[in-house]
Formats: C-alpha cells, structure tokens, sequence
C-alpha cells in the first residue's frame, strides 16, 4: 500500500512541476493567464475497517483551475493592439460568417490581406453593427456581430449645402458711388473668400464683396471661381448683390434686403442648385446652397456688425468636403472604431463586441491563448465595452501574462522538493521490503 501511496505522490509533484512550468513557459505570452493545480486527499474505508486506524491512499489532483486575475498593460504604437481592464474577452471566428466563437484576451491584433482585423492565426475580430454617422450601437447579440473590417476606398466626397459667413464693415469707409465690377478693386471696400465644393468633390473659390452704398447701408456681391452671380446663384454680367444689410446707429443690422432682423434671425440667401451647377464646367452639379450671415452655431456675439474697426471675419466655414483619403484609425475606451479621413470626415465602422461568462475558470482551454464555452461556463453574455464588468478597450496597449515568475520560481523549488520527498518515501519502502526479503 505505501509504493501505492508513494506513486500518487510522485504522480500530484509530477503534475505541479508540469503546471509550473507552463506558466513559466508562457511568462511572456500575450493574454496568459496562469494555472494552479489543486489536490486533495484519497481516503476509502468500508462498514467492515476501522475508520480510526486508517491512514489514508494518496493524493490526486482534482484540477489545473486557471486564474483569471488582470494582467499588466504593455503600451504599444499600434492602434489595432487592444487590451482589456475588466472581465471581458474578445469574440473571434475562424470564418468569416461563423458562429462558431473563440473567446481571448490576447488583443495583439492585425490586418490581413483584405483589410480584415484578426489575429496572429487569422481568427476575425468580432464587431457590433454601428450608426455610420452618430456611432450609435444597433445590436449587441453576437448573432449579429461580423468580422471588423478597416475601409481602403477613398472617402466620399460631400457637396456643400450651407455656407457660414460673419464679419464687421468699417464704418470709417468711403461710399462707393461707381458701380461694382469685380474685376476692380476700386469699386468695392473690403473682400474675403471661402472653398466650397460641388457633387464630385472638385473645389470652387466662392468670393464675397463688400461695397458701401450709404452711410449705414452695405451690399454684398459674390463671384464663383470669379464668375460673378445674382442672390439666385445664375451668372450676370451685372449681377444684383446677394443682401444689403442696413446697419442702425449701434452698428447692428437692423434690415436686410429691406425686411427687419428678429434676433439673430437674417434674411439669408437661397442659391438655387440649377442656377449654380450652370458655373460650372466640370460635369458636376451643386444642390441648392445657402448663405447664413451668422456662424453654424448662431453665437450672439457673431452677427454682422458695422464699427468703426477695421473689417474682421468673424465667421467663414461651409459643410462641404472634398475626396478624402484614409488618415488613421482610433478605438475609443467603448470599443467604437472610427476612421478618419483626410477631408475631415470621420465614419464609425463598428464597436469590438465583448463579452463575459458567470464561471470564467470552466472555460474550455483551446490553444493559441483562447477559450470556448463549456457547460461549467454558462454561455457567453455579450454587450458593449464599458458596461457591467466587462471593462474598458484600451487601444494601443496589451494585457501581459498575469505569471508572476518569482513565485513561479518559488513554486518550482517546493515542487521539486516534493517530488525528491515522495521519491525517498518509494525508496525506504523499497528498502525494507528488501530487508524483509532477506530474512532467513
């Protein structure tokens, strides 16, 4: 009975060297998370022993339970390296469209030759569906998840529907009593000039005169790529000014084009689509623009103003935007992943889908430091970084193996020591047998 119990010995030291030194092995692996082996006691009697005298059969391991405490962050320059601070795991597929799902914390991830995220053994990155505009999450069941992929085409161009312009006219200029003629800077006080773009993204150079007509009275003349147009947008050798603005005794416009200001409330300038698309020679088309004479968000302090200063752009942006080519990509805190376009543009491409077990030490260990489900497990609980426990994306950094290698080594040495104890224990019994054998 004691080689018996001596052999479990030596099978329990065995397993611990061999568990040991597995978490050595992957001190440096990505996403490792450390296994204990645990043990316990054989014990068998019957109704017909006594309990009292009986010493015992062995030890057996009962598990290698795997320890899923936080690894530390390594930060990285790579934007697609993810890691995780909380109890979340990454959902990969070996197949794009599979709902077969692998489970990791390893977020060393890559693109591969058609620009799908995936891992160092090509597993596809799972994403929740996303508003392409406002980033707003439309599903957070794996079912609807997909494989994350970054865009190589270029971004779309976008034709400008609203032009932005503020300024304030020196009330120290002279009228002007000759008529306005672009071409001579003679005829007009002061000028500025905004880009705006049309249907296929090319852009145009669109330029606002200043003229002084009366004490406190200004119009406002426009010429496209120089072309001078009316406040319905068509060309005119001699165009009619796009607004007059008839300032009060405070500076402060009190009319234009003869109708009364409410508020920050102007009279703005509809140019018509057709009539603009007719300036241009490209093919392209313009939809109908407006002209607001305040900024896009209405600031008080940004109307139109004649002082006695010298004339100032308080305001001149527009909402168009050319082709844009890929800048960057960046993944938030929340798993949203955004890209960034040279044009100014951004466009969110999904959220990384996440998800979380009721029993993190049932999972099933499938290599390549990953996981599926087991009955022990439960099932995978999906949902959006940063709620309940799953934690937080940290982009740029990695979630190290959470082995500590001094109490590895330290394990290692009691291990060992076990192993030589249960080997001396075969040995004295080996030796008395022996001795018995021998008697004569």
């Amino acid at each position: 009975m004691s080689f018996n119990i001596a052999l479990t010995g030596l099978a329990a030291a065995q397993k611990d060297l061999d568990v040991t030194a597995n978490n050595i092995a992957n001190v440096n692996t990505t996403g490792f998370k450390e296994s204990r082996a645990e043990f316990a006691d054989v014990y068998a009697t019957s109704i017909f022993s006594n309990s009292k005298t009986k010493s015992g059969d062995g030890v057996q391991t009962t598990m290698v339970a795997q320890q899923f405490h936080q690894g530390s962050l390594q930060f990285t320059n790579n934007s697609l390296d993810l890691a995780i601070t909380g109890e979340g795991y990454f959902a990969t597929t070996a197949d794009i469209g599979s709902q077969d799902f692998s489970y990791t914390r390893a977020g060393a991830f890559k693109l591969d030759k058609d620009n799908f995220v995936v891992d160092s053994k090509g597993n596809y990155l799972q994403s929740f569906p996303v508003d392409p505009d406002s980033g707003d999450t439309t599903s957070v069941s794996l079912s609807t998840s997909s494989a994350l992929q970054i865009p190589d085409t270029s971004g779309s161009p976008r034709a400008t529907s609203n032009v932005y312009t503020s300024f304030n006219v020196d009330s120290r200029e002279d009228v002007k009593t000759v008529p306005f003629d672009a071409t001579d800077n003679t005829t007009y006080n002061s000028s500025t000039s905004t880009t705006i773009y049309d249907s296929l993204g090319e852009p145009h150079i669109l330029q606002y005169f200043f003229v002084k007509t009366n004490a406190n009275e200004w119009q406002v003349h426009g010429t496209l790529d120089k072309t001078p147009f009316d406040n319905t947008g068509a060309a005119a050798a001699t165009p009619t000014p796009l607004s007059t603005f008839g300032f009060d005794a405070s500076g402060i416009p009190a009319t234009t084009d003869g109708v009364a200001n409410v508020g920050n409330t102007f009279n703005d300038v509809d140019l018509t689509g057709a009539n603009l698309t007719g300036l241009l020679t490209n093919g392209a088309q313009f939809s109908d623009v407006k002209i607001n004479w305040s900024d896009s968000a209405g600031t008080t302090n940004k109307t139109p103003t004649q002082y006695a200063s010298i004339f100032e752009v308080k305001a001149l942006e527009q909402d168009g935007a050319t082709v844009g080519r890929l800048a960057g990509i960046e993944i938030g805190t929340d798993g949203k992943v955004v890209a960034s376009y040279s044009n100014g543009d951004e466009t969110f491409l999904g959220q990384v889908a996440m998800v979380r077990f009721a029993n993190s030490q049932g999972l099933k260990q499938v290599g390549n430091t990953a996981w599926k489900e087991s009955i022990t497990s439960g099932e995978p609980i999906a949902g959006e970084p940063g709620s309940g426990t799953l934690g937080n994306i940290n982009s740029s950094a990695l979630e190290q193996s959470n082995t500590n290698l001094t109490s590895e080594l330290v394990d290692l040495i009691s291990a060992q020591r076990n192993y030589q104890a249960n080997s001396r224990a075969l040995e004295v019994n080996s030796t008395i047998q022996q001795s018995i054998l021998q008697i004569r």
